[in-house]
């Protein structure tokens, strides 16, 4: 289950930022980018984000997960085309597919409050 060690990462991330912020500093909610490419399931993270928040500056955080739709570009045609797997052929027939969007992990967004 590597949805685990990668919800730890953006923990530790968004927790450094949030002490960057000040000593009470707390995340109150995370908007992360998941490409439907990248092998990861948004429902597993869902999970593992309570699991690792728990006793960091993230416990009690939102957690919003944005899909975002596999796009490819063809070599052999140059036209755009919705993928949902890596090896995804083009209209033309094609095998030669570069992917645009899709394989993307990213923290898009982090909101942080001062507690007092």
């Amino acid at each position: 289950m590597h949805e685990l060690s990668l919800m730890q990462s953006v923990v530790d991330i968004c927790a450094a930022r949030a002490a960057e912020q000040g000593a009470d500093a707390r995340v109150t909610h995370i908007t992360l980018e998941v490409g439907l490419l990248a092998a990861v399931l948004p429902d597993s993270l869902r999970f593992c984000f309570e699991v690792c928040a728990k006793d960091t500056r993230l416990e009690g955080a939102g957690l919003e997960i944005i899909e975002i739709p596999g796009r490819a570009r063809c070599l052999d045609c140059a036209s755009e085309v919705s993928v949902t797997q890596l090896y995804d052929t083009c209209e033309c027939g094609s095998f030669k597919l570069v992917v645009i969007t899709g394989e993307e992990l990213k923290i898009k967004q982090m909101e942080v409050e001062q507690c007092a």
